[in-house]
């Protein structure tokens, strides 16, 4: 049974989105190393060249998810995360294609994200890699590192 949900875009303004944030930055500093955390917080993600998208389930939060305009033509993925209470259960998946549809609906042309290496980082990895994105170069102001990870996908 396929779980429906509502995806919407997020102000940023709410506790439980706002938490769910929290918990994605937490995430991303106790499996990363020092000075390898891209993630944005609650102000990078207030950036006019952001959008934040959250997926409800009734009133509960089950994901977030966002798109940030590098350029007219290139978009970057930030910000993905499942609420645990969800996982393995097709929300990033979802949130995934609601952004990739909303790139190619703003004209974007390639889609990027860099992320980090090691058993936290696999699921994410397998989904960006089941959706066709691949490995490439560093993009934009990132640095490659032997932790980081570079993902495109042609639109």
């Amino acid at each position: 049974m396929t779980m429906i949900l509502d995806i919407r875009q997020d102000d940023l303004c709410g506790a439980p989105t706002r938490q769910l944030l929290a918990l994605h930055l937490a995430g991303m500093h106790a499996h990363s190393p020092p000075g390898s955390v891209y993630a944005l917080d609650l102000s990078g993600l207030r950036d006019p060249a952001v959008t934040v998208w959250s997926a409800w389930q009734e009133a509960r939060i089950v994901g977030i998810g966002a798109l940030k305009m590098l350029a007219p033509d290139h978009g970057e993925v930030k910000s993905m995360r499942t609420h645990p209470d969800f996982l393995r259960q097709g929300v990033a998946r979802r949130l995934l294609e609601h952004i990739i549809a909303q790139a190619r609906g703003r004209g974007v042309r390639r889609l990027s994200l860099e992320t980090g290496s090691g058993v936290a980082f696999e699921p994410a990895l397998a989904l960006y890699r089941a959706r066709g994105f691949a490995s490439g170069a560093a993009f934009g102001d990132y640095a490659a590192s032997t932790f980081n990870q570079f993902l495109h996908l042609d639109l």
